[in-house]
Parts: structure tokens; C-alpha cells; sequence
């Protein structure tokens, strides 16, 4: 960050919420998060741009202004700029040079270091530009505790505490105790690890000094189907989404349901339950999707509850049943006789205009089921496509086709509805990489502009 993005960050009563390139819509986070971990936050900044390049460090301390007793917030901040040709640092004159000692002086007394040496020393593993934050007198428990451990494993952060046990069988609590869903309650490398649903290039996240192994939770399911949905609103289609949804690849032990839903590439819910399985019906079976048209808080840990979400809720519901009644079997529960077939709402689901949802495709593992999307009051008998019987033979659990009467047709809609999936995500990518050509082009249009006015003031000076 550059002094004045330095500023902006550390500053109270401002957010960059209304910029296009805005990490969220209530700012990018930092002093909600760092007053929660600690009481204090120093930060060092690097930055380079046009050949400049400078330092920054700034002071978010509670200790400093309680002691002090201050009735406002008071954030002490220094400047540098460096001249790389010299390899010489000196104070920045955006200020006088007694504001800029008082705020030195004020950073030596209140942070962990005792020298203007000691502060410029951390930005040597910085490299040309970067941010490093550092929190420290970190918030104590009701037991006289740090909130958070570091000694029970040294390449992780946890919650201090005790974690949450799970009732089930004695012979399944490890496999449910030890699951992702559970340990990212309290470990940090396992959240950080499904913190985004696709890694970024040339990005990585480093906690203790090992770098996080990126985990997509798609990769734990099996018998897996892809459902494309579109909500709408007064007939206009408000967004579409593609929904991963299958069994844990550890069903029928592990007693766990949920959908993980990412809003821009970012993790908001994990594991949301969104039936009440007490009969059993839908334990197992999670999802995984990207719901840009919802909008998330100002924590980002749930969503604003609009009627948008709420029919989302509604349709994820309907798609657990509906994938459970069909699947169940393959993991060793007893069908129902009855089979629930779902009411597609056309105000929230539609195939082109026929507000019917899209079931892309299966996995290989149920290769051979016929399946169709049926509208509000047709059964899949009806459609012409034969319920498929589940048999147990050997211990393993195999399909019987009792007929084969709408397979053809069957297989071209779901190989035409794989196609508009991959079109929907080449049109993604296409305008994310618009996106970052429009970026491009603006930073070079500021280039240039940074560059006529130099070679003007060049001219003025007589310089060529």
C-alpha cells in the first residue's frame, strides 16, 4: 500500500465499498479482524509504482489509546520513501519533521520494537512490495488462556478449547470427529485450506511457514450429479448456478449434510444444513456451489436474507430429497417405495422457458440410470423414462434396466445440457478475463499519463 492506501485502511469511518475492484462491500476487513484477534496491530507496508517506492508503518493500538485516554482514535503513522540507485532511506515530507518524530516516537513507545532500526528491520523479507501485519497482546479466555493455541500442533492456529464431539457410533466417531467439516471449526489450515473454491495463479497461502494445500470438497463426494439452477424474479432469471451435489465418499458412517456455498471464488457457508434428517433422510449427501447472485454480509459468514437466498434455501432443500430418494440405495439405506418426485417452482427454475431444473449429468458410478427433469405435476413414468430397480448381489450394489424405452433421448439432454454447463463456464472466464483487460488498459492509460506529465515537467526544466 502506498501511504495514502495505507491511510484508508487504518483509518475508522471509511471503506472502499463502492469501488469495482473492492475485496467486499463493506471494506476489505482489517480492523474487524485484527481487533478481534488482539488488542494491538502494527502494520509495514511496501510499495512501488514508476520507479518510487515507499515504506509505511502504522499503529492500530487499544493499550495506547486507553492509557493514554484519548476520546477519539489516534492511529500513529511514518512515511518513507527510498532511493534504490543510493540504497538510502529518508523520512517522507508529506508532513513537517516534528509531526513526522512525534509519530515515531509514539511507535516506539507503543510497539513491540524499541528503535527506528528495530521498525525498519521488518521490512527487509517484505521484498519490493508487500504488507505485513502483525498482532500482538492477543485477547485471553475466562481461564487466563490465549483464545487461540499454538502448541498443540506447530504448523497450525487453533481455537483453544475443547472440540466438538459428535454423537454417533463409537466405531464411526473417528471418521466423523476427524472430517473436514468438523476440524475447519477450529483449525485454520483446514479453513484456510477450502477458503477458495479455485486457487488463484500465482498465489499461495503460507501458515507457520508451510504452505496451504488447497482442498476442494467436490473431490470427497461420490455418485456425484451436477444441477443447473436459475432463480427468477417476475420472470426475469436473476443469476444460474451450477450445484455439485453427492455422497461423502465416507456414507453411510459419517453423519453429516450440508451445502458449501462460495460467492466469488470465496467461501461464506460451509457445510449449511438445510434439512433436518431425523428419519435419515438426506444424511450424507453434500453440495458444492458458487452463488454470485446472493449477497453476503459484512463478515462474509452468511448472506443477507433476501427473497433471492430464501428460494435458494428452498431449491436446495428440494434438490437433497430429491437426490436422496434416487441415491440412497448406493450407500446402503433402504429406498423408499415411494419415491418424492420435486415440484419444479417456475418462478425459480427454468430450462430456456420451461421453468424446469437442468440435471447435467452423472458420474461415472451411475452411468445407466435414466434420469429427466419433470415438470410440477409429471412423474418420471410419465416422461416415459423407467425407474431403475437397486439389487444387492455379492455385497455390492448394482442397476438392473427393467427398459430402455427414452434412453437415446435421455442421453442426448443430458449431453446437451453438459454443453451449456461448459458454456456457462467459457463465459465465465470470458468475462473475468474482460475484466482484467479493462484493468490493464486503465493502468496503462495512468502510465501514460504519468509519463506526459513527467516529460512535460522535464520540458519546463529544461531537461532535454
Amino acid at each position: 500500500m502506498d501511504p495514502e492506501a495505507m491511510r484508508r485502511c487504518m483509518s475508522f469511518g471509511f471503506s472502499d465499498k463502492n469501488v469495482s475492484t473492492a475485496i467486499g462491500r463493506y471494506g476489505n476487513g482489517f480492523k474487524t479482524s485484527t481487533m478481534r484477534l488482539g488488542a494491538d496491530v502494527i502494520v509495514f507496508s511496501r510499495h512501488i509504482k514508476d520507479s518510487i517506492t515507499t515504506q509505511s508503518i502504522g499503529l492500530l493500538s487499544y493499550t495506547f489509546l486507553s492509557r493514554m485516554g484519548y476520546d477519539r482514535i489516534v492511529v500513529p503513522m511514518v512515511d518513507y520513501e527510498i532511493n534504490p540507485s543510493m540504497g538510502t532511506t529518508k523520512a517522507s515530507c508529506r508532513y513537517s519533521k516534528d509531526h513526522f518524530n512525534s509519530n515515531l516516537s509514539m511507535l516506539v513507545q507503543w510497539s513491540p520494537y524499541s528503535s527506528e532500526a528495530d521498525l525498519l528491520q521488518q521490512f527487509e523479507d517484505i521484498g519490493s512490495h508487500g504488507t505485513k501485519v502483525i498482532i500482538y497482546n492477543l485477547w485471553l479466555n475466562e481461564n487466563g488462556n490465549t483464545e487461540l493455541d499454538f502448541e498443540s500442533d506447530l504448523e497450525d492456529i487453533r481455537i483453544s478449547g475443547d472440540k466438538k464431539k459428535v454423537d454417533t457410533r463409537p466405531a464411526w466417531k473417528p471418521a466423523n470427529e476427524q472430517h473436514i467439516s468438523n476440524t475447519l471449526q477450529f483449525s485454520l489450515r483446514v479453513y484456510l485450506s477450502i477458503l477458495y473454491l479455485r486457487m488463484p495463479k500465482n498465489f499461495s497461502i503460507n501458515l507457520r511457514g508451510q504452505t496451504i494445500e488447497h482442498h476442494n470438497i467436490a473431490d470427497e463426494l461420490k455418485f456425484i450429479e451436477y444441477i443447473l439452477y436459475k432463480p427468477q424474479t417476475g420472470g426475469f432469471v436473476e443469476g444460474q448456478v451450477v450445484t455439485t451435489i453427492g455422497f461423502l465418499k465416507e456414507s453411510p458412517q459419517i453423519n453429516i449434510h450440508g451445502f458449501n456455498v462460495y460467492h466469488k471464488n470465496r467461501l461464506i457457508l460451509p457445510f449449511w444444513p438445510v434439512v433436518n434428517y431425523a428419519d435419515s433422510r438426506g444424511r450424507g449427501v453434500v453440495g458444492v456451489l458458487e452463488a454470485n447472485f446472493v449477497e453476503p454480509i459484512h463478515n462474509k459468514q452468511d448472506f443477507e436474507r433476501t427473497s433471492l437466498f430464501q428460494k435458494l434455501e428452498g431449491r436446495l432443500k428440494e434438490m437433497t430429497w430429491e437426490y436422496w430418494d434416487y441415491h440412497c440405495g448406493l450407500v446402503g439405506y433402504f429406498p423408499r417405495k415411494k419415491l418424492r418426485v420435486m415440484a419444479a417452482s417456475g418462478s425459480s427454475t427454468t430450462n430456456h422457458s420451461n421453468g424446469r431444473p437442468i440435471i447435467l449429468n452423472h458420474s461415472p458410478a451411475t452411468v445407466g440410470v435414466t434420469e429427466a427433469s419433470c415438470g410440477p405435476s409429471r412423474s418420471r413414468s410419465d416422461l416415459g423414462l423407467s425407474k431403475q430397480n437397486l439389487f444387492q448381489a455379492n455385497g455390492q450394489l448394482t442397476w438392473e434396466n427393467q427398459s430402455a424405452v427414452g434412453q437415446q433421448p435421455a442421453d442426448l439432454m443430458q449431453e446437451r445440457d453438459r454443453l451449456q454447463a461448459q458454456c456457462l463456464e467459457y463465459e465465465k472466464s470470458e468475462k473475468e478475463l474482460n475484466e482484467k483487460l479493462s484493468g490493464l488498459l486503465n493502468e496503462l492509460q495512468e502510465a501514460k499519463a504519468e509519463h506526459d506529465r513527467l516529460l512535460h515537467e522535464a520540458i519546463s526544466f529544461g531537461l532535454t
